[in-house]
């Protein structure tokens, strides 16, 4: 268990205590599952919240009570089944209850009798992802302001899973590093990269000023891991990953898996970092990291065989413009190679673009910006559409909709969607590779052996902009374009194309094919 730092109040000591104490669930007696405990948030309706834990014995039964001044009371009965990893389990589905009143729920044997009290029900989101996830509220370059304001949000609900491994799927989580808390100083202000996720908190703040009732926020993340270790065992077969024996899915088997047992409306996603020197594969691991989860969710749970799955589209890292592989590939490959989402490949996804936001003075270091509060706004920005359909209207920047090129004046014209483009806060970006007129360059060629060139824009509009090509591409066509694709592509908010009334910032993109006569690029 690691140690919360800065313990210097007694309100901290005092949660401290609890870190150790409230973990109710003790395999063999009567008791819930570690992640259930005071002060939760369970699903809300539509869905049907699970509660399940622990019995003495392998026979008979227990009985649930669901009391409260709300309309969703009731009683439950559930057969006491055996688990193979932990005895005698319970499971109960209780009706869907949609109102926002405290309740408690309260189990009972022949024998013994426990409860848990100050319940609510609301939206569950799981966050989870490496360190940019596990950046917490107290590393954030507005933290003081963000701690002033917690007593607002009493109706957002915080958990943090004690980092774990296992070689096996688990029913229940090894360890709890912050039960159920409501958001103060003490529950948000831990030690560094311990509890509790900045840009969870920022999310699900954001989300209930929207909705205006409960957010229950599941902070399960672990800094410097791959993908790999997040993704079952079957996804990285399909994906034809070589293994890595010691590591792999044993993320997914001791802190994913076990929430599947637990009904939850969504998931946020910020990791990609450390697949970076090794990208080739992200673009099969992350959309099937995806469909496994919601998969095995579903199965266990009343969660949505599609939930909402958002995720942060990799930051910038080094100041270095001359870096043009890793981050820019698993960027292009977070969105399975389209470039936006959703998408056939990734329905129900949203993501926040996150490329313009470096942070080189980081005291974190340069790989960690401070700026997760922007990043939570776009990702809510593209919830409200994608998550909870409330919302019609951008939930990404401007994605170019075709390309001309006109090969009498050397320009190529990118158009736009709509009316949609803010002034060009830049004319850098854009890259171009190209070839011979009578040569036909193919997608390999491109990809393995391309020298791209830089093309400024020079003419620009609010549907479209012109590149010149003259420098780059005298007496040749061009056979590839290819926009923000930097390490580190621009200084902060300052990319090249930023959305008009939204002012989310272009994602990048990649389109390879000889275009002398336009090629049309379908938009989102």
């Amino acid at each position: 268990m690691k140690y919360p730092g800065n313990m210097t109040s007694v309100l901290q000591l005092v949660l401290l205590l609890l870190l150790f104490t409230s973990v109710t669930s003790e395999p063999g007696k009567l008791s819930f599952a570690s992640y259930y405990g005071d002060h939760m948030v369970l699903q809300r309706a539509p869905q049907r919240a699970v509660v399940w834990g622990y019995a003495p014995g392998f026979f008979g039964s227990v009985t649930l009570t669901v009391t409260g001044p709300g309309t969703g009371g009731g009683t439950y009965t559930s057969r006491i089944t055996t688990h193979p990893d932990v005895g005698g389990v319970w499971s109960v589905t209780l009706r869907p209850v949609n109102d926002t009143k405290p309740y408690i729920i309260k189990v009972s044997d022949k024998e013994n009798t426990t409860s848990i009290e100050d319940v609510l029900f609301g939206d569950v989101w799981l966050c989870s992802g490496q360190s940019n996830m596990q950046f917490t509220v107290n590393m954030s370059y507005n933290a003081s302001v963000q701690l002033e304001d917690v007593a607002n949000y009493t109706e957002v609900r915080v958990f943090t899973a004690q980092e774990a491994t296992s070689r096996v799927a688990l029913r229940d989580l090894k360890a709890v590093l912050e039960p159920w808390s409501l958001p103060s100083k003490a529950s948000l202000d831990g030690k560094e990269f311990t509890y509790f996720s900045d840009l969870c908190w920022l999310y699900g703040r954001y989300l209930h000023d929207h909705l205006s009732y409960p957010i229950g926020l599941i902070d399960s993340t672990w800094g410097g891991t791959a993908i790999e270790q997040w993704t079952s065992s079957a996804v990285l077969k399909k994906c034809n990953v070589p293994p890595k024996p010691l590591h792999d899915s044993e993320l997914w088997n001791a802190m994913i898996s076990p929430f599947a047992s637990m009904t939850l409306y969504g998931a946020i996603w910020y990791q990609g970092e450390s697949n970076a020197a090794e990208p080739s594969t992200y673009n099969c691991t992350f959309p099937g990291m995806i469909q496994d989860w919601r998969m095995h969710f579903s199965a266990n749970s009343d969660t949505s065989p599609d939930f909402p799955f958002g995720f942060v589209q990799l930051g910038a890292f080094r100041n270095d413009s001359s870096i043009t592989t890793g981050f820019p590939d698993i960027r292009w490959h977070q969105t399975a190679d389209v470039g936006y989402v959703p998408n056939n490949l990734m329905p129900n996804t949203f993501m926040a673009v996150a490329m313009d936001l470096p942070d080189f003075n980081s005291p974190w270091g340069s790989i960690h910006p401070r700026d997760k509060d922007t990043v939570a706004r776009r990702l809510v920005m593209a919830a409200m559409s994608v998550a909870y359909n409330l919302t019609i209207g951008e939930i990404q920047g401007p994605f170019p909709q075709s390309f001309q090129v006109d090969s009498g004046y050397m320009t190529l014209y990118v158009r736009y969607t709509y009316r949609e483009l803010a002034p060009i806060r830049s004319n850098k970006g854009f890259e171009v590779i190209c070839s011979p007129f009578e040569k036909k360059q193919e997608s390999s060629d491109v990809s393995n052996n391309a020298v791209w060139s830089p093309v400024p824009i020079i003419q620009s509009d609010d549907t479209s902009l012109t590149l010149d090509l003259q420098q780059a591409c005298a007496n040749q066509t061009v056979a590839g374009v290819r926009y923000a694709w930097r390490e580190s592509p621009c200084d902060y908010k300052a990319c090249a194309i930023y959305s008009l009334y939204s002012d989310l910032p272009a994602p990048p993109y990649l389109v390879v094919g000889d275009l002398p006569y336009g090629s049309l690029v379908k938009n989102p």
